[in-house]
C-alpha cells in the first residue's frame, strides 16, 4: 500500500461561521437562496457546481459533478442528455442527491429527493439560450456512450457546424432536456472548530418542513 502519512496528516481548522436552529430561516429554499448568495460573493469557483448521485434499478451507484441552473420553492433544475447514464439510471430510479461543497465558507449543502423532467417548452427555452456551440455540441456527443475517436466527434460537429451555420438557433434535441429534483430533506452543513461542525437538517413531513440539529 502507498504511503498515506501525509494524506492523513492534512487537517484544517474550520471557524469561519456558525449555523444554528435559532438562526436557520424557516423554509429551506429560502436558507439555500441567502447561502447560495453568500457563495456567489465569495467568488467561489463554480458556485453552482453540485455532485449528482444515482443509483441504477439494482442500486448501483454513480456521482458526478453537474451544474445548477434554477431553484426556487420546487426544487433544483440541471440540463443533461437523456441518454446519458445518469439520465438513464434517473428513469430507472428517480430517487436522488445533490451536494454543494463551498470551500471558500466552509459549507456544505446536502439534498435528497426525486427528480422529474421539466417541460420540453422550459428545456427548450434554455437551450436556446446556450452559446451556439454547445447547442451543436449537445447535438453531436452520444454522451456516456463508446465512441471510437475524438475524430469522430469533432468531425460531427463540423458537420452540424455546417448545416446551422444560417441558424441563429438550433432546434431542441429530443434526447435533451432538464430534470427538477424536488427535494424531502436538505441538510446545511456549517464547518466548526474541533469537527463539531453545525448540521442543520430540514426534514420534509406531513406538509411541513422540520428543522433538526444532527451530530456531526
Amino acid at each position: 500500500m502507498a504511503d498515506l502519512t501525509n494524506v492523513a496528516n492534512l487537517r484544517r481548522a474550520y471557524a469561519l461561521k456558525q449555523l444554528s436552529a435559532e438562526e436557520a430561516l424557516a423554509h429551506p429554499m429560502d436558507q439555500f437562496r441567502a447561502w447560495f448568495e453568500e457563495a456567489l460573493q465569495s467568488e467561489s469557483l463554480e458556485a453552482n457546481a453540485m455532485a449528482l448521485a444515482t443509483a441504477d434499478a439494482e442500486g448501483k451507484p454513480a456521482a458526478r459533478i453537474v451544474l445548477l441552473k434554477g431553484f426556487d420553492e420546487s426544487g433544483f433544475v440541471f440540463f443533461t442528455n437523456y441518454e446519458s447514464r445518469k439520465g438513464r439510471e434517473i428513469e430507472q430510479n428517480p430517487r436522488v442527491s445533490l451536494l454543494f461543497f463551498w470551500a471558500e465558507l466552509e459549507r456544505q449543502v446536502r439534498i435528497e429527493g426525486v427528480a422529474e423532467r421539466v417541460s420540453r417548452d422550459y428545456a427548450q427555452e434554455y437551450f436556446q439560450s446556450r452559446p451556439k456551440d454547445s447547442q451543436i455540441g449537445a447535438w453531436a456527443s452520444p454522451q456516456s456512450r463508446v465512441i471510437e475517436s475524438r475524430d469522430v466527434l469533432e468531425e460531427k460537429v463540423r458537420e452540424l457546424t455546417e448545416s446551422f451555420k444560417h441558424e441563429e438557433a438550433l432546434p431542441l434535441p429530443d434526447h435533451w432536456g432538464g430534470y427538477l429534483v424536488r427535494p424531502n430533506e436538505i441538510e446545511f452543513w456549517q464547518g466548526r472548530l474541533s469537527r463539531l461542525h453545525d448540521r442543520i437538517r430540514y426534514r420534509h413531513a406531513e406538509g411541513a418542513w422540520l428543522i433538526e440539529r444532527l451530530a456531526p
